[in-house]
């Protein structure tokens, strides 16, 4: 098991490698192969769109969730989350932080998740990974995470292709769904199980169920891609190799639509506009995941990380109002505004 000081390292590397890498960005969510209906007579007025809605009994300006990106002990980890925490609250959009797991090896990195100053009333997600189940982490761990926090819900991320390409990974995912359930029965938030970029599969989305679980981040390819910036850490050409593995998040969204009745799908993996998280709440996303184009405003300022979520949320709007779409519920599972292929 790596040491808290690796793991703060790891999450420095991580960013470094973002900023230094361009290719990193994989630009494969799959949304460029959907076209939507525009409306020469919408119908509506849009200074009257209604683009509000709710998550864990909360309201949200917006379908927009702040996705999971850092935490540690280092200085310029704790200034990303509080600016993000921030524009969470400012913005009245939700936020997830990255994983805790440094925080329960090293209280020094415990301040950094300490958020619920900056953002009193949004909904905050604790993080750890899954596969620390079956590394000792249990009931203990994870209210530790959530109490810090004060957080809403607790994601459990599944990383098995990163996990692969670190040299210090985890790789033990057997009988995970039974903790999984054992878990959801011990904590009194809802666990929402999240991919990290390769989306989960039907098969995945089962299992969660099985296990109790309702909510569950798609998380799919054509974003950020962890396999490659594990590849850069660790010198390997396997990481290379499954940069592009995978489902897109299109593909995740598609396949989820059998379990849209009885499940609550965020949708991640490549959203970088407005007009992408349109088309994902079209496929069946209830809140779209966006991280990547938050990172280099979060370096900045909380007015920068504002500034993009506010950029997103007008194109957002606009796509819905050019649309003739009201209010965001009628967004939907709504295949009507979709144009069909010829």
């Amino acid at each position: 098991m790596s040491s808290s000081k690796q793991i703060t390292q790891r999450k420095q590397d991580h960013i470094d490698t973002i900023l230094r890498d361009t290719d990193i960005e994989r630009h494969q969510s799959g949304f460029s192969e959907l076209r939507l209906m525009n409306r020469g007579l919408p119908e509506c007025n849009l200074n009257q769109i209604n683009t509000q809605t709710t998550f864990l009994h909360k309201p949200l300006s917006f379908p927009f969730l702040i996705a999971s990106m850092t935490g540690g002990a280092a200085q310029n980890l704790g200034r990303i989350n509080r600016h993000l925490a921030e524009a969470a609250e400012t913005c009245q959009v939700p936020m997830a932080v990255g994983s805790q797991r440094t925080m329960i090896l090293d209280t020094a990195a415990k301040q950094t998740f300490e958020l619920r100053q900056y953002a009193p009333t949004t909904p905050l997600i604790a993080n750890l990974g899954a596969v620390q189940l079956n590394y000792g982490f249990g009931e203990d761990e994870a209210r530790r995470a959530i109490d810090v926090l004060e957080a809403n819900a607790l994601y459990l991320h599944l990383n098995p292709l990163q996990e692969t390409i670190q040299p210090e990974g985890d790789t033990n995912f057997a009988n995970l769904a039974e903790k999984i359930h054992q878990l959801a029965n011990k904590i009194e938030v809802p666990i929402i199980l999240k991919e990290v970029g390769a989306g989960l599969s039907p098969k995945d989305i089962k299992l969660g169920l099985q296990a109790g679980i309702q909510y569950f981040d798609l998380a799919g390819r054509g974003g950020t891609s962890w396999s490659r910036i594990e590849a850069h850490r660790a010198d390997n050409p396997l990481g290379f190799t499954f940069q592009d593995w995978g489902l897109t998040t299109l593909e995740a969204l598609k396949m989820s639509h059998p379990h849209q009745s009885n499940a609550f799908f965020i949708a991640s993996g490549g959203i970088r506009n407005g007009i992408d998280m349109v088309k994902a709440v079209i496929m069946g996303g209830r809140l779209c995941g966006v991280a990547a184009p938050l990172l280099v405003p979060a370096l900045d300022s909380t007015v920068q990380v504002i500034k993009t979520i506010e950029q997103f949320k007008q194109e957002f709007t606009t796509a819905q109002f050019l649309l003739g779409i009201q209010n965001v519920d009628d967004l939907h599972m709504n295949n009507a505004l979709i144009v069909p292929k010829f």
